[in-house]
């Protein structure tokens, strides 16, 4: 009998739900099953649980499920996608961003932190002028070429090269001044067009290319690292602005302590993924870097002519960089 009172008593309780949480929201993004951007949307979602006790629920969406970069961003102005993950897209919310695809003008990640300490007012307020809020910085990384042509040493071996590029006007300007042909495209349709033909390469960091698979169908990686491109946590700034501020806390709080997780995660994974691509069977080689930033001095005078207080924001960070 006690045995029956206790299985009923057992089975009552596991028929009971879990809490719901009080505030759910979707974080789409468009990485791949294991890629940096989902570990670090992952992690994130995780830190939103924990510290709000189970009250907020961050439920993620990766491989553009919800969407791609630009379909995301009309998505949080529409209140149906709460956060989204863009990089190299948001120079096409506003100029100002264009400067994270100056060539080579980011170091290493302790210079991105101190070039974040310094222009955080000014992103923050460009994203608020066009409708979003940055809720922190992540990463996307330190971008490389791979393509099916010819190894590239120096920019002269890009020529005529068909070569996708994200969907931001200084990314194109870059590789046209290079000799490429670039074609903007959206990351999940990269794929299939370098395993049919219709491009020749793209250029990704490590983290993006083997969790794409881009190995499988290229046979050339050329090291490069020609862009350094943060990923910002990114909502709406309607809806962001109507949190409690409890909740707003919270969100800030875990997209800091994300940050210092993807800087950890994406180091570490820049040496086993570089392993993975090689263990493919792709050609890898240093490329000529000193070739690369001369040639790139173009793009700098290009966006300083076109771009309202560009050179101001050129020399800032440079000058930041000095201490790398």
């Amino acid at each position: 009998m006690k045995k029956t009172l206790l299985a009923t008593a057992l089975a009552s309780l596991m028929a009971v739900p879990a809490a719901a949480a009080d505030l759910t929201l979707k974080f789409g993004h468009v990485g791949a099953p294991g890629s940096l951007f989902e570990a670090t949307v992952n992690h994130y979602a995780a830190c939103v649980g924990d510290k709000s006790g189970g009250s907020v629920e961050v439920q993620t969406f990766g491989s553009s499920q919800l969407g791609k970069d630009k379909e995301l961003l009309q998505k949080l102005k529409l209140g149906q996608v709460d956060f989204a993950l863009p990089s190299s897209i948001m120079s096409s919310v506003s100029d100002v961003f264009g400067i994270f695809e100056m060539p080579y003008i980011i170091k290493d990640r302790d210079h991105m932190r101190r070039v974040q300490d310094a222009m955080m007012d000014k992103l923050q307020g460009e994203a608020q002028a066009n409708g979003y809020y940055i809720v922190g910085l992540a990463e996307n990384g330190f971008r490389h070429i791979t393509n099916n042509v010819r190894p590239i040493n120096v920019p002269a071996d890009l020529e005529g090269i068909k070569l996708r590029t994200p969907n931001g006007a200084w990314r194109v300007k870059m590789f046209q001044q290079y000799g490429a042909n670039p074609t903007p495209m959206a990351f999940s349709d990269v794929f299939t067009a370098l395993q049919t033909g219709v491009i020749d390469g793209q250029e990704n960091p490590y983290a993006q290319i083997a969790s794409a698979k881009f190995q499988e169908v290229q046979k050339y990686l050329s090291i490069t690292g020609h862009v350094y491109t943060p990923a910002y946590i990114l909502a709406s700034d309607k809806t962001f602005s109507g949190y409690s501020d409890e909740v707003k806390q919270v969100l800030t709080d875990c997209a800091a302590e994300t940050q210092t997780f993807t800087y950890e995660k994406a180091a570490a994974l820049e040496t086993e993924l570089l392993q993975v691509i090689k263990d493919a069977g792709v050609e890898v080689n240093e490329a000529d870097k000193n070739a690369f930033i001369e040639a790139s001095q173009p793009i700098y005078e290009g966006f300083a002519a076109e771009v309202e207080g560009a050179q101001e924001m050129i020399d800032q960070v440079l000058a930041l960089g000095q201490s790398s």
